[in-house]
Formats: structure tokens, C-alpha cells, sequence
């Protein structure tokens, strides 16, 4: 019994510091990983990989060796991504397929057409989501609609669809993608958006406690990014003021001071050791 609390408070030890190492020079953290292949054999599936943090996570998990299965609307830009990233990382391999999210059915098909072309999925990572909400009581219902069902019914059904794959193996990990949105409730644009990401985030705890319970080895991880510079974040263009597009900026600042306005390439180092 002594040896076994020891084992386990050194490995404790050892995940704590890496997650120190890595929060603090992530780049330096992750060029160790990389040159380790620390991903070498594994797949990861990523939602939303044509662009922002899906297409940036989709580079970092293939620079560590990974396999990737990535899914998205547009897949022009998904042929692009698979092309240039086989092109850089030969023994990886790299397959696509058109899904949109909000195609509850499709969502099944997809992650079981991956899971049985690869053999099976390490980490499916949930990050499928639009930005495009309005101010509540301004006749932009369908608007807000759509953004709660994207962002919640649809990652919903992505997460049933990854722990029917995770269940089956009895093994995997679930990374769900919110946001520091979700943290507070927030005015304007970002009013639906940031209850959508405070639903999957508690969404992803509850997924969460059920593994311990059940004591599946099955690990689920909430990401909280800041504001970063991708395409979900035009919304700020429907501000024709630019002294409320600051005032919205430096409350989402004030959220999360290390990350906002990060490019998306340095948001997602900081992404991985927090996956981890």
C-alpha cells in the first residue's frame, strides 16, 4: 500500500511539472515532445479543423507525430490542411470528411467511419462552433438559436458520439473546447454565445464525474481560451463603433489576460499543456 501511494505522488509529482514546464515555455516544452513523436501510432479527431483553433490544433498534433482525423464544413480547406501536413510530416497519416455539426445523424457516421478506418481514436477533441449571437430582445432570435444549437446540442451529440467510441475501447480522451465567455454573463454579441460555452463546459464536468464514479479510464479535459485572433471572432465587426469594440475587448481582457488577442498559433502551445 506504501509503495503504491508513493507511485502515485511521484507520478502526481512528474504530471505537475510537466504542466508548469509547459505553461511557462510551451515552446520549448513542446519541441521536446515533438522530438520524441510523442504521438507516434495514435489518432486524434478534431471538429472544426478547416480553420482557427481546430486547423491550429490539427498542425501542433501532427508535428508531435499524431494521426489526424479531421472534420469540418469546408473541405477545400481540409484537402489544403491534409496535403500541406503530409507533405511536412510523411509518417503521419491524414484523412477528412465533410460534416456539419449541427447534422446530429452525420455526427454518429463520421466519428464511426473514423474510429473503424483508423482502428480506434486516443483523443477526440470537441471544438465545432460559431460566434455569430446578437443582443437578447433585438428580433435576432433565429440568430441566438442557431449559436446555442451549434455550440451546445451539437457539441452535445459529438460528445455522445466520442464516448460511445471511448466506451467501447475503455480508453480514450475527451477535450472539449469552451471559453472564458463561459466564465461570466457577458452583454451584446456575446450574450448566447458565452451561456452556450457555460453549458458545454459544464457538460464536459458532468461527463467528467461519471468516469470517476464508474472509474473508467477515460480522461475528459475543459479548455478555456481567451479572445484569439480567428474567424469566430468577426463578430466584433458588427460594432460600428470602435469605442464599443474596445470596451467589449478589454472585458474579454480581463478574463483572461494571457491569452487574449493571442494569434492562434501561440494560443494552441498553450492549448496542449493544458490538455495534457
Amino acid at each position: 500500500m506504501q509503495n503504491k501511494l508513493i507511485k502515485l505522488v511521484a507520478k502526481s509529482a512528474r504530471h505537475s511539472k510537466n504542466q508548469i514546464v509547459g505553461a511557462v515555455r510551451p515552446a520549448s516544452y513542446l519541441k521536446d515532445l515533438s522530438q520524441q513523436q510523442v504521438g507516434k501510432g495514435k489518432t486524434v479527431l478534431i471538429t472544426g479543423a478547416s480553420s482557427g483553433l481546430g486547423e491550429g490544433m490539427a498542425r501542433l498534433f501532427a508535428s508531435l507525430g499524431y494521426n489526424l482525423a479531421i472534420c469540418a464544413r469546408r473541405t477545400d480547406r481540409l484537402e489544403h490542411l491534409k496535403s500541406e501536413m503530409m507533405d511536412k510530416y510523411p509518417d503521419i497519416r491524414v484523412e477528412y470528411q465533410a460534416l456539419d455539426v449541427s447534422d446530429y445523424d452525420t455526427v454518429f457516421q463520421v466519428f464511426d467511419a473514423f474510429a473503424d478506418d483508423f482502428g480506434s481514436i486516443e483523443r477526440v477533441v470537441v471544438n465545432a462552433g460559431i460566434g455569430d449571437s446578437r443582443r437578447i430582445g433585438k428580433g435576432h432570435f433565429e440568430t441566438n438559436r442557431r449559436t446555442a444549437d451549434v455550440n451546445f446540442v451539437a457539441a452535445l451529440a459529438q460528445c455522445e458520439a466520442a464516448m460511445n467510441i471511448f466506451r467501447a475501447q475503455n480508453n480514450g480522451h475527451l477535450v472539449v473546447i469552451s471559453s472564458m465567455s463561459a466564465m461570466r454573463g457577458l452583454p451584446r454579441h456575446l450574450t448566447t454565445y458565452g451561456a452556450s460555452k457555460a453549458g458545454l463546459a459544464h457538460l464536459a464536468e458532468g461527463i467528467r464525474a461519471d468516469m470517476l464514479l464508474t472509474n473508467l479510464p477515460i480522461k475528459v479535459s475543459t479548455i478555456y481560451p481567451g479572445y484569439i485572433r480567428t474567424e469566430i471572432n468577426e463578430a466584433l465587426s458588427h460594432y460600428r463603433s470602435k469605442s464599443i469594440q474596445i470596451r467589449v475587448l478589454k472585458q474579454l481582457s480581463q478574463l483572461s489576460k494571457r491569452v487574449w488577442m493571442k494569434p492562434v498559433c501561440r494560443a494552441c502551445l498553450g492549448l496542449w499543456s493544458a490538455m495534457r
